[in-house]
Parts: structure tokens; C-alpha cells; sequence
């Protein structure tokens, strides 16, 4: 059977340049296994696939597959998801708020200035991270205990433990060996500079470490550490992908209810029909 299908760039304005989602629209009928095998086939970091919401205050539910898991949320998903959903004639039913509806629960998305943006969920996890732990953490990034400013649980659903450190150059310093946890690096560009921070992303996967270009999950429980703690102010900018050759961009604000936003651009580079 046909679905229709959208591969979305996220963060970012100019395509191949930001973090890619698969999406496959009107995704009713498809097995578990059979999501979990096409994001397997498209080895994309993430593959959604989107669904009939079943809360009624959701104009859409949307499921996120990594090649080998399925995830309750992410960042770049959620955004390239809604991309292609509005692209595709989705009429959100309050105007310009859109509610996505997945694992995690209800995630609000509005057009922003600076492309579609999500309101940046809870916290299941935060906190400092145990010593021990965190200089087992720094030695799989091949980086000494001593270089590590601050640390803390960033856990927003994909596990995230975020180390600070002193700067952006830092940061894009790293050569990470064998990592065991989902690891996000961030570190401070100097005054002036197009973006306030750079943001580095590191998970673990058969046996290799991998870097995800553009992190929606990452910066969105990162910039409430930041914000929480003072070491950052909204709205900033950040990096990410820069080691990769990309040039994403993440824009982090925050409302007057004290909700953190999560905002970037959305490109569609391919749209057709998949055989699922």
C-alpha cells in the first residue's frame, strides 16, 4: 500500500544542512514491525510515521522510530512531523496552535519567526550527576574530569546527561571514544558571535558512538538547565552540527507562563510515495 512521504530538514533554512526526518502521512494499518523496519531501512536517526489522534484536544498522533527503538519524543521529529503534515493540507483545529499527540503525551507547536517551534517538554530526569559517573562519562568522551564545568541529568526522554564546558571551541575539540549513554556536549561561543552556544550530541549504537547532527530533545532540556541556573538568557541561538559539516540552528525563547520554545526551520528535500 502507498503513503505518502516527506523527507524534512530540520534546523535550518537551507537544505542538507540541518537533521533529517523521515515521515510517512496517513500511516493507519501498519504493524509495529512494520514502522520499525522501514526506519531501519532508512537508517535516518529518526522515521515518524503519522496517525488518527485518539485524544480529542490533538489534531494529529505521530510515532517515532530511531532505526532500532522507538522513542516517546524527540525535538527534530516533532518539527519536520508538523512540517509535513501542514505541507500536506493538515488544518490544525485552533488556528495557529498545533498539538501533537505521541508516547510522552501532548506537545504544543506554534509558528514562530524563526520557523515552527515546540513547547520544550518536563523533565523525567534532572539533577547533578553522581561523580563517579560523570568521570566514567568524561573518559569515554576522551576528555579529563577537570575540563567538565558543570554537569546534569537532562532527561526529556531520550536520557540525555549533559556536560558543560568552559567553551565552543572546547566543545568542537572533542574526539569521543566508546560512548554508553546518550551524551550532549554544550560550551559558550565568545560575545558576538552568530550563535551563544555550541551544542555537540553523542549516543551509542552497534557497538560505535554516533553524533546527531541537529538535537531538538537535546537543546530543549538544556535550555532549561541554562536558563534555570542563569548561565544563559532568552532567546539565544545555538549550534549545532557544525563538526559534522552542517550548520544547524536552534532558537530557544521563552513566554510569559515561563514555557521554553524550541524553534527552526523546516525543508522538504524529498516528497513522493513509499510501498509499505
Amino acid at each position: 500500500m502507498q503513503h505518502d512521504f516527506r523527507q524534512v530538514d530540520v534546523f535550518t533554512t537551507e537544505p542538507y544542512r540541518g537533521n533529517p526526518v523521515a515521515v510517512v502521512l496517513s500511516a493507519e494499518g501498519l504493524s509495529d514491525e512494520g514502522m520499525q523496519r522501514f526506519a531501519h531501512w532508512t537508517n535516518l536517526s529518526e522515521t515518524t510515521f503519522v496517525l488518527s489522534p485518539t485524544d480529542a484536544g490533538a489534531d494529529y498522533r505521530v510515532r517515532i522510530f530511531t532505526p532500532v527503538a522507538e522513542l516517546p519524543f524527540a525535538g527534530h521529529p516533532t518539527l519536520g512531523t508538523c512540517h509535513a503534515w501542514l505541507e500536506a493540507g493538515g488544518t490544525p483545529a485552533a488556528g495557529d496552535a498545533i498539538v501533537q499527540e505521541c508516547a510522552a503525551g501532548l506537545v504544543s507547536i506554534r509558528r514562530t519567526p524563526d520557523g515552527l517551534g515546540f513547547a520544550a517538554p518536563p523533565l523525567i530526569r534532572s539533577g547533578p550527576v553522581d561523580e563517579d559517573e560523570l568521570a566514567h562519562v568524561a573518559a569515554t568522551l576522551d576528555l579529563d574530569r577537570g575540563a567538565v564545568v558543570a554537569a546534569e541529568w537532562a532527561d526529556n526522554g531520550p536520557g540525555w546527561v549533559a556536560l558543560l564546558l568552559e567553551s565552543a571551541e572546547a566543545v568542537l575539540a572533542v574526539k569521543p571514544g566508546l560512548v554508553d549513554h546518550d551524551v550532549g556536549l554544550v560550551g559558550p561561543h565568545p560575545a558576538g558571535a552568530d550563535a551563544a552556544f555550541e551544542l555537540r550530541a553523542f549516543f551509542p549504537k552497534d557497538g560505535a558512538t554516533i553524533e546527531d547532527p541537529v538535537t531538538g530533545s537535546l537543546n530543549a532540556s538544556v535550555a532549561q538547565w541554562l536558563l534555570r541556573t542563569g548561565r544563559a538568557t532568552a532567546p539565544y541561538v545555538a549550534a549545532q552540527g557544525t563538526a559534522l559539516g552542517r550548520a544547524g540552528r536552534v532558537h530557544i525563547s521563552a513566554d510569559d507562563g515561563g514555557a521554553i520554545w524550541v524553534a527552526g526551520g523546516t525543508v522538504t528535500c524529498i516528497s513522493g510515495s513509499v510501498e509499505l
